[in-house]
């Protein structure tokens, strides 16, 4: 084996096949864009364990948890931007989350899981939309985004 090489791929940009990407409303609060990212990301995790690489540790042996292998890809668009996204994620199957604004008003799971089961599909209150998938289907739901500043 020539070690040239193999330094080289150790060093070498890692491209991933997939894309994790957060589509948010431009119209949220600071607070708002930091809360809902975090809760839509935490649906992929705990659903897709290919996402999640291997545990850190630091110098010390100090253990810490697992997080993604990969970039999160932030981006916002106005509400019809989430809509015609959701619309594609769903055309094309795509692992997703949703995140709809009736979410800022309860204080825990149960209620909402209630609040995005009470409405239906078209008529959701969009505000974050997280999906996972081969990096041209990710691009094509999310035309019409821009990345997040």
């Amino acid at each position: 084996m020539n070690t040239a090489t193999t330094a080289e791929s150790a060093t070498a940009p890692v491209r991933f096949d997939t894309r994790i990407a957060v589509l948010l409303r431009d119209d949220l609060e600071t607070w708002q864009r930091l809360n809902v990212t975090a809760f839509l990301v935490s649906g992929l995790g705990t659903t897709l364990p290919e996402v999640v690489g291997e545990p850190y540790e630091d110098a010390d042996g100090v253990p810490y948890l697992p997080m993604f292998r990969q970039p999160v890809l932030v981006f916002e668009g106005a509400k019809e931007t989430l809509a015609d996204a959701h619309g594609r994620a769903l055309t094309r199957a795509l692992p997703r989350a949703v995140f709809t604004g009736d979410l800022f008003a309860t204080g825990n799971d149960r209620d909402n899981r209630a609040a995005v089961r009470a409405v239906p599909t078209g008529e959701l209150d969009l505000v974050g939309l997280a999906v996972y998938g081969p990096r041209n289907a990710v691009d094509k739901v999310l035309k019409g985004a821009r990345m997040h500043p």
